[in-house]
């Protein structure tokens, strides 16, 4: 079980989670970062007393500085704050709930210094699956899940003492807002359309990427790295109620699921709590009231994103790394209110199929791709 932790992303929805967790089972924490949200981050240190705290924006860690002057923790910023954060000395965790790429630096050099990871931010293992997973193993580190749908599939998985046995991951999806959209429905979608998620409180990135279904496409790339499993043996299923969170199904056919009430603090205090299970605040699950669960194949014709991803994926190299970048420069591009909802799908499925694809060798490849597919999705919205 964790007992010190850093969390990179602590103002997030994911971050603030965490905190209440620790604030319940009494974690202690090393490391708070944001990216420049001064007020919510000074409260948390004034509460949480860490030894750093980093925001990525150097004039926005200039004020804080000077708002907690009268404390001992040390302030950082950019990536270089990053990298700190998550190799600080006392945590023993680092929970890495930051949004983008900008994950997969700060999440090595955890893993460099012997942290165990609580992974909340997919584009590492996206972007990075192949170096993250061979310097985790090298290095005797844990990576604990903490998506709700790969921390179901992590919990599930306990029951499995053989891999041979398994023969496949099913992947729940709640569908976002524009199931059973048409490609021409969706033309005309705006951004408030897209930010309003029937099931889950998100930040835009994430609601956007659930909206176009390339938050399910990116948790297929990650599940492979996960649970070292083929593409091929990974499943998406469309299942509006967010209560099955994902399942697993064994070579005699059996399937074997992870149920619950969509509330992220159970897979955060489970990866933080790992192997232990404990009391955690949340409504408990009551199937009466539910009443009904479906279950429907997705459409990978209209949502470009994840058929995308599963392609990246067989293309190799450095191609799930220009789906990513493209989707996060498009996603910005939408949100700005430059590029229509559906251009964030031609996007990606054109920076795999226009931009070179290469061998990943290290962090400098994946960085040199995903420069190219920001500026393959600017040069499209122009």
């Amino acid at each position: 079980m964790t007992e010190n932790i850093s969390i990179l992303g602590s103002t997030g929805s994911i971050g603030t989670q965490a905190l209440e967790v620790c604030r319940a089972l009494g974690i202690r924490v090393s490391a708070l970062t944001a990216n420049s949200s001064v007020d919510i981050l000074e409260k948390q240190i004034r509460e949480f007393k860490p030894e750093i705290a980093v925001l990525t924006e150097e004039s926005a860690a200039n004020e804080l500085k000077g708002r907690i002057s009268d404390l001992g923790t040390k302030v950082l910023c950019g990536m270089e704050g990053l990298c700190e954060a998550a190799a600080a000395k006392q945590a023993d965790t680092v929970l890495t709930s930051v949004v983008g790429m900008v994950g997969l630096t700060p999440t090595l050099e955890a893993i460099n210094a012997g942290k165990n990871i609580a992974l909340a931010n997919k584009e590492t293992l996206v972007t990075g699956g192949s170096l993250v997973m061979k310097r985790a193993k090298e290095k005797n580190v844990k990576i604990y899940p903490v998506d709700s749908e790969h921390s179901a599939v992590f919990q599930c998985l306990q029951g499995c003492p053989d891999k041979k046995m398994l023969n496949r991951l099913i992947l729940t999806a709640s569908g976002g807002p524009f199931y059973g959209y048409s490609s021409e429905q969706l033309k005309s979608v705006t951004v408030e359309q897209a930010l309003n998620h029937p099931n889950w409180s998100m930040g835009n990135k994430i609601t956007i990427d659930s909206a176009t279904m390339m938050n399910k496409g990116l948790e297929i790339i990650e599940a492979k790295w996960l649970f070292d499993m083929p593409i091929e043996k990974i499943d998406v299923v469309i299942h509006r109620e967010s209560v099955v969170h994902s399942m697993i199904e064994y070579t005699d056919n059996s399937v074997i699921a992870q149920m619950g009430v969509p509330d992220m603090k159970i897979p955060i205090q489970y990866a933080l709590t790992y192997p232990q299970r404990m009391s955690c605040p949340v409504e408990k699950l009551d199937l009466t009231k539910v009443g009904t669960l479906s279950f429907m194949k997705p459409d990978y014709d209209t949502f470009k994103c994840l058929n995308a991803c599963k392609r990246s994926m067989k293309l190799g190299g450095t191609a799930p790394v220009l789906a990513n970048g493209a989707n996060e420069a498009a996603v910005k591009l939408f949100l700005d209110r430059k590029i229509s909802f559906t251009d964030i799908g031609d996007i990606v499925w054109g920076a795999i199929t226009d931009l070179p694809i290469e061998d990943i060798f290290d962090v400098d490849s994946i960085i040199k791709a995903d420069k190219a597919a920001r500026e393959y999705a600017v040069s499209y919205s122009r």
